[in-house]
């Protein structure tokens, strides 16, 4: 079994050692390879080799045009081999081949973006007074740490790297302990391109012993990281420790709100998706759905008859449904269900399913909870898996109090053809990306991503994400007399 190294300084580092941890495919259960245990040493080593790199002539020399070159030629390698990163990143994480596919396409578009911003990075000149020339200049902060998660590494390696190498950083990539795969097969990219040893480097190992070290070290420039929120809290008070700024992106509890005027087909596609992608292992997962009363049993019925037909099984088999990432995460899940069953009423799915194929994998089949109390756990928590749980609402302010109801704010869908009661209720939700008569689940490389609340602090994606991995310096200038 193939054991992953690590990368740090131009070498591999890790191969050759005892131990290590296994990462299996979720579809089946099987291993398939296994990735070494760094230590807190290796993440000293790590962040001296990027400050030296950071600071180096050659780095400095660099122009920014061809920092972008270098991630548009990623972004063409990606794209000339797409199924083999989609294979990949279905391997690693389960989801559907078609979800990881467009993953894959996802990656090449941060890559691409952000190669072309690169040297669009300006400062501004300010008027002052006479005889004084003051202007801003936009520095990188040096060495930028990226913990990312399990469930999408593709994507989200991608659209923090690619700001933080446009903007002239050194990174250090953290990859989830289970999910290495195509992080793996970008730093052996990286490793074999012109960039100078140190400037993107990868790490392995478990959250407490290498993912704390880095947001902790004090030579770290800026923390990015995603993931839950009780470790996206330490992971801010880590790098308050060294007065060092974080992006965080700590996951949600979404909700659709469907008005009684709205397309339903289009409605019923939208909330069925936003729940399914991923097998709901998704940050942005429309987990929350709220209809108007007077529709709400037509529509519910409808909606379990749409997540009757949905097909499950081993991701390479392209399902509607792929399978729950492992047995700790599956066993969350099914408990969440089993206690909210208790109070709520199954009205879709709520078991699990072994699918032709998929071995030892765990599959839970989609499910739709009714008649919760707003405050439950299950409508309250984010459960991380295929569950929806539905509300009904008798008019526009009732319905923005249910989707503001909860402590997080990430992402919000509006279903109506009243255009009125669209930008009246985006308006007033605590959401950082708001869809109307869509759900794109945080899609589109350009539209800044980031949440309200519990759902974190900062903003990626988009042109808004450069600012993340730079600061700012005035220089005022006097001539003359």
């Amino acid at each position: 079994m193939k054991k992953l190294p690590m990368l740090i300084n131009g070498q591999w580092v890790g191969e050759d050692r005892p131990g290590g941890h296994p990462v299996y495919n979720p579809s089946t259960g099987e291993q398939i390879a296994a990735i070494t245990a760094g230590t807190k040493e290796d993440v000293d080593a790590a962040v001296a080799a990027a400050r030296a790199a950071f600071e180096s002539p050659e780095w400095q020399r660099v122009r920014p045009y061809e920092r972008g070159q270098l991630l548009t030629e990623l972004a063409r390698e990606i794209r000339s081999d797409l199924d083999r990163w989609a294979e990949l990143e279905c391997a690693d994480v389960g989801k559907p081949i078609s979800q990881a596919r467009a993953d894959a396409e996802a990656a090449a578009r941060y890559f691409e973006f952000y190669g072309g911003a690169a040297d669009k990075v300006t400062g501004d000149t300010i008027p002052i007074e006479a005889g004084l020339l003051n202007a801003t200049v936009l520095e990188p902060v040096g060495v930028t740490a990226h913990i990312i998660p399990w469930n999408y590494p593709l994507q989200i390696i991608a659209r923090s790297v690619g700001a933080a190498i446009a903007t002239g950083n050194a990174v250090i990539v953290k990859s989830a302990e289970d999910t290495p795969l195509t992080a793996h097969a970008l730093a052996e990219w990286f490793s074999a391109s012109w960039l100078p040893a140190g400037i993107f480097q990868h790490i392995t190992g478990l959250g407490q012993e290498v993912g704390g070290p880095l947001a902790a070290h004090p030579g770290i420039g800026h923390v990015t990281f995603t993931g839950s929120v009780p470790t996206g809290i330490s992971v801010m008070k880590a790098a308050a420790a060294n007065v060092v700024p974080v992006t965080l992106e700590l996951g949600g509890k979404s909700p659709n709100i469907v008005f009684a005027d709205a397309d339903l087909a289009k409605a019923l596609d939208g909330v069925t998706k936003a729940i399914i992608q991923n097998a709901g292992q998704t940050c942005s997962a429309g987990s929350r759905l709220l209809v108007e009363e007077s529709v709400k049993e037509e529509f519910l019925a409808r909606l379990a008859e749409k997540f009757a037909s949905l097909t499950i099984g081993p991701g390479k088999d392209d399902p509607d449904v792929g399978p729950i990432l492992n047995d700790k995460q599956y066993r969350q899940i099914m408990d969440r269900i089993e206690e909210a069953k208790k109070t709520g009423r199954v009205v879709a799915g709520g078991e699990a399913v072994s699918p032709p194929g998929g071995g030892n994998g765990r599959y839970i089949r989609p499910t739709i909870i009714d008649g919760l109390a707003p405050d439950d756990p299950a409508a309250q928590e984010e459960i991380f898996g295929p569950v929806l749980t539905v509300f009904s609402f008798r008019d526009e302010a009732e319905a923005v109090a249910l989707a503001n109801g909860t402590d997080y704010g990430l992402v919000a869908g509006i279903w109506t053809k009243d255009i009125d009661v669209a930008h009246a209720a985006a308006a007033r939700l605590k959401a950082g990306q708001v869809f109307i008569n869509s759900y794109g689940a945080a899609g589109g490389v350009q539209m800044p991503f980031g949440g309200y609340k519990k759902s974190g602090i900062g903003r990626e994606k988009g042109f808004v994400a450069l600012r993340n991995y730079v600061q700012i310096k005035n220089i005022a200038i006097k001539f003359g007399d």
